[in-house]
């Protein structure tokens, strides 16, 4: 085999092995996150500085730093210190992780469909909140998904989508639930 040829396939293997590092630091770091600020013990929305995780962590364990925090711009000085919870367990605080846990085990409160397996990135579930109707769950802002969790019902991508269409249009839609009776 020619030495061009091995050359070749050793800088195929690197770039995939690259590659993969770099999509298993994207599934584990990239998102928003819910934390509890060691200051005051309040949640606390946060992201990761990407291009540092990334920078970091192809050789050694990445280096934290958060880009975002919704206790900034008043606490933008602190030390970071719930990095440490990040850290430990950086799949645990994930937006999409706690939401995904959330709504294991729960049926549509609209048309009582089980949630299995969520599409995340094209058909997102909804919360019904009493007062604010249905919103889509990544509406909600990441320190406030906890307790707004604590007082939600779960909806289909299917019942939000006709419900915020109903909604909007109230003058093309006839109501004959009471036609069925």
């Amino acid at each position: 085999m020619p030495v061009h040829t091995i050359a070749l396939l050793v800088a195929v293997g690197l770039l995939c092995l690259v590659t993969a590092r770099v999509v298993t630091m994207l599934f584990r770091y990239a998102g928003a996150r819910v934390i509890t600020c060691p200051e005051n013990q309040q949640h606390a929305g946060v992201s990761l500085r990407m291009g540092r995780v990334l920078g970091s962590g192809l050789v050694s364990r990445p280096n934290l730093q958060l880009s975002t925090c919704s206790r900034w711009p008043e606490m933008a000085g602190c030390g970071q210190e719930c990095l440490s919870q990040i850290a430990e367990r950086p799949e645990e605080c994930l937006v999409r992780t706690i939401l995904t846990k959330w709504y294991a085990g729960k049926n549509c409160i609209y048309c009582n469909q089980p949630f299995q397996s969520i599409e995340w990135s094209v058909r997102k579930p909804a919360l019904l909140i009493e007062g604010r109707g249905s919103l889509a769950c990544d509406s909600v802002p990441a320190e406030e998904l906890p307790g707004t969790l604590a007082n939600a019902q779960p909806v289909c991508f299917a019942c939000h989508t006709a419900t915020g269409w109903v909604r909007g249009h109230p003058d093309q839609v006839t109501d004959r639930s009471n036609q069925l009776k």
